[in-house]
């Protein structure tokens, strides 16, 4: 698609209330966004919008500055992803009503269509704060894609531990990619950005506050780039149902942790449960679910490329050996403390494997 073309899927985007499904109903009328923006009032009425649809349409096409708009995408390193993009997530395109127009700071690649959705309370227990490290540290090893919604509690756990073991993450807003919220988290979005791991993702455009309202619907999205969606703790009228319920709806899985029976965090948890969600004692659960038990394996058989000095060393140091810690230290001359630690974070990344009682070797050694 030409730039031409594309700066009109935009503006449409631009118009409130202008959804999905209405959005195609203008591309099928049309045959083109240029052909939908410059419709005539009539045009609308024979597709039978609504009154208050066809007056914020009027109103954007007199006060957008499609240059302006466009250069500002382009000054913020926005790109545009149409529904007809070849390089639309395609998962998300599978859905009932896909967004005709994301927007993405980053990029999206192949691998993430191996994505789980990791969503829960903003009020997290250390309980869930430890629950939502241990899964998303495991899923990473299997090569699996973070997704979450950038928010407090199990979202931010979730990114956070994804890029602290090498992992991707997939931040999906309720603003546009411009506005990061609550501004605390914006470091997460920059770290997602400067270490190319991921990206962030709106179906808004620049500019658009996070309205309460916006929250819903931005939640299946969350569902829809995810073959299942991980309900770490939830009250029993969380928002975090609005995901689940999307996944249910898009025919994705649904897990739940299960918790104390004394949390009222765990009390949504548990009625997913009670309703069919799958229950997860451990990240196999969630593997067998979706046939990906072998993903380990595939991962292991990836070439091992260290990132730092020390990782390169014991690399050398394990070769094809299996050796212990003690055995490590000695032959690298590392200290006990950056030995233990670089292993820790070097099996979180899947580059090293423990086999038990401090026994370490490479990743697909055998």
């Amino acid at each position: 698609m030409d730039n031409e073309e594309l700066q009109y899927w935009v503006a449409l985007n631009n118009v409130d209330g202008l959804g999905p499904v209405h959005f195609q109903q203008l591309l099928k009328y049309f045959g083109s966004a240029e052909g939908a923006w410059n419709a005539t009032v009539s045009d609308f009425q024979q597709l039978q919008f609504s009154e208050k649809l066809i007056e914020n349409f009027l109103r954007t096409r007199r006060n957008l500055d499609l240059r302006t708009t466009m250069e500002h995408l382009n000054k913020l390193d926005v790109r545009v992803l149409t529904i007809s993009s070849p390089d639309y997530p395609l998962l998300l395109k599978k859905i009932y009503d896909p967004p005709s127009v994301l927007y993405m700071r980053g990029q999206i690649i192949k691998e993430d269509e191996l994505a789980i959705a990791i969503v829960g309370s903003r009020r997290m227990t250390q309980y869930g704060k430890e629950v939502t490290e241990n899964l998303v540290q495991n899923l990473v090893a299997h090569g699996l894609t973070i997704v979450s919604g950038l928010a407090f509690g199990v979202d931010v756990a979730s990114h956070q531990a994804a890029l602290d073991a090498g992992g991707r993450v997939l931040a999906v807003l309720a603003s546009g990619v411009d506005i990061i919220t609550p501004t605390s988290n914006t470091f997460l979005a920059e770290r997602i950005l400067k270490e190319d791991r991921g990206a962030i993702i709106s179906e808004h455009p620049l500019g658009t506050q996070p309205l309460r309202h916006f929250f819903p619907v931005r939640n299946r999205l969350i569902s829809g780039l995810s073959l299942g969606t991980v309900v770490v703790e939830a009250a029993e009228k969380s928002g975090t149902f609005h995901t689940a319920r999307a996944a249910l709806e898009q025919g994705r899985e649904v897990f739940a942790v299960p918790g104390s029976i004394f949390s009222p965090l765990s009390m949504g948890t548990h009625n997913l449960i009670k309703t069919g969600a799958k229950l997860v004692n451990s990240v196999e659960d969630i593997l067998e679910e979706l046939n990906l038990e072998d993903r380990g394996q595939k991962i292991e058989a990836r070439e091992i490329v260290p990132e730092t000095p020390e990782e390169e060393k014991i690399l050398k140091v394990l070769g094809n050996d299996e050796l212990h810690v003690d055995a490590i230290i000695q032959k690298s001359g590392f200290p006990t403390a950056t030995v233990t630690s670089t292993l820790t974070m070097m099996e979180m990344k899947g580059k090293v494997k423990s086999l038990g009682n401090q026994v370490y070797r490479i990743a697909g050694s055998h």
